[in-house]
C-alpha cells in the first residue's frame, strides 16, 4: 500500500514538472512608465543640487539614479527649474537660483 501511494505521489510530481516544462514562455515585460517630471527642493540636504544645477559630470549620474529609484529607466533632462515649472505662471517675481527647485524628467 505504501508503494502504491509513493508511486502515485512520484508520478504526480513528475507530471507537474513536465507540465511546467511544456508551458510556453512568452517573455512578458511590464509596461514602461510614462515620462514624468519631478521637482526636487534645492536644499534637500544630500548635495544633489550641486551636481544637477551646475550641469557637472555627476549630474547625469545623479539624475539617472533618481529616475531608477522612481521606477524609470533613464533621466531625459535635468537642471534648475524655471519659474513656469514650479509656479504654473509666466509672470512671477524672479527668485534666486539657489532657491529654485531642481527638475528631473525621467523616461523609459
Amino acid at each position: 500500500m505504501r508503494r502504491a501511494v509513493a508511486l502515485v505521489g512520484l508520478f504526480g510530481i513528475i507530471g507537474a514538472g513536465l507540465s511546467l516544462a511544456v508551458v510556453p514562455t512568452t517573455g512578458t515585460v511590464a509596461a514602461p512608465k510614462p515620462e514624468r517630471t519631478y521637482l526636487i527642493p534645492a536644499s534637500d540636504g544630500y548635495g544633489v543640487a550641486d551636481c544637477i544645477a551646475s550641469k557637472a559630470e555627476c549630474g547625469q549620474i545623479v539624475a539617472n539614479a533618481w529616475c531608477e529609484a522612481q521606477g524609470h529607466r533613464i533621466a531625459k533632462s535635468y537642471g534648475v527649474a524655471t519659474a513656469e515649472d514650479f509656479t504654473g505662471t509666466v509672470k512671477v517675481a524672479a527668485s534666486s537660483e539657489a532657491e529654485r527647485p531642481l527638475v528631473i524628467t525621467c523616461g523609459h
